[in-house]
């Protein structure tokens, strides 16, 4: 269902009485989260050092799903929704980001870049998935072509792409190298943070224990953390404009899903699912979104992708402006 165009820019009023953090409740959802978290790694490693390797590996699925929910507290850190003090979701955000090998600075800023300009073909850039329209891509060399088919093929969007996002990537500030040293600072300091921490813990536990888990916990929840970035916004039915004809908040409704998982794979996502409040109202905290669907039920059928449905998803690479929505290059073949 799209927005109403006449009723998208009044939902931020509506939605600010819901953007108030509640201290207690977010230092109990690091608890529930970072505490499972940490003592699944701990068995795995244990596990691991006594040939037990088949048994270490099962516990980094589930060690997998609580580092995504720890991601996503990271996440609202960086949005300034988890605590009311901005130095608590800095900080927070900065250490967690050795968790998930994320430099919390330079996310923040790129991400900030993201919720600006989703939904905008005029302001593609960091903090996204790269699109091309048709047009831009019939543009491209035969070279060029294969190379963003092979960059839209899931073995390397959903497989590749995240290991080299997180382990390679996140050690340099893309985009950011001549903006000062601050960007560099962020991604200098977690890589120290990151090098650090994993010595201690290979001081404790030995190399292989600790190297294997972490890094097969780490690839699995970068995956579900990339599906579930594209899927917010890449989806059968997702709005995008040009500038002059973009607004933000009809972008929020019609270009951000509402991902509509079960409830557990809701509570391991920390409700990002509900993406399209969130691009409405970033700084609302991800427990309160719940409450957001429940009060205003008019949300809920807006820009639903199910769990099923979602798996559609991944064949689609390609704007086409001519018919304004997301094609496949089979579709742009015939």
């Amino acid at each position: 269902m799209s927005p109403d165009a006449n009723t998208a820019g009044a939902w931020s009023k509506k939605l600010a009485p819901y953007r108030e953090p509640r201290t207690g409740r977010s230092i109990l959802e690091i608890v529930v989260t970072a505490v499972p978290l940490l003592a699944l790694w701990t068995a795995a490693w244990f596990l691991y050092a006594r040939g037990l390797w088949w048994a270490a590996l099962l516990l980094a699925v589930p060690s997998s799903l609580f580092l995504v929910r720890l991601f996503m507290i990271q996440h609202d850190c960086g949005h300034q929704a988890f605590f009311g003090d901005r130095k608590a979701n800095d900080w927070v955000g900065r250490i967690i980001g050795v968790f998930t090998l994320t430099p919390y600075d330079y996310w923040r800023q790129t991400h900030a870049i993201h919720h600006a300009t989703s939904g905008n073909l005029d302001r593609r850039g960091l903090g996204a998935i790269e699109m091309l329209t048709v047009e831009e891509y019939r543009a491209l060399s035969p070279l060029r072509r294969l190379g963003y088919r092979l960059y839209r093929h899931p073995v390397v969007m959903f497989g590749l792409g995240p290991a080299f996002v997180f382990f390679l990537m996140n050690r340099v500030p893309i985009g950011m190298m001549r903006q000062g040293w601050r960007p560099w600072v962020s991604v200098l300091g977690n890589t120290l943070a990151l090098v650090v921490a994993t010595g201690v813990l290979i001081w404790v536990f030995g190399p292989a224990p600790v190297l294997i888990v972490n890094a097969m916990t780490m690839l699995l929840a970068a995956t579900i953390g990339v599906w579930l970035f594209y899927i917010q916004h890449q989806f059968e039915g997702a709005s995008w404009s040009r500038n002059g004809v973009w607004k933000r908040d009809e972008a929020a409704l019609a270009g951000s899903s509402h991902y509509d998982l079960p409830p557990v794979l809701r509570w391991f996502t920390a409700n990002i699912g509900i993406h399209h409040v969130h691009h409405l109202s970033s700084r609302i905290p991800y427990y309160r979104l719940p409450k957001v669907l429940q009060d205003f039920p008019e949300l809920r059928p807006m820009s639903r992708v199910g769990l099923m449905e979602s798996f559609r998803c991944a064949r689609l690479a390609l704007w086409d402006e001519a018919k304004g929505r997301l094609v496949s290059f089979r579709e742009v073949r015939a």
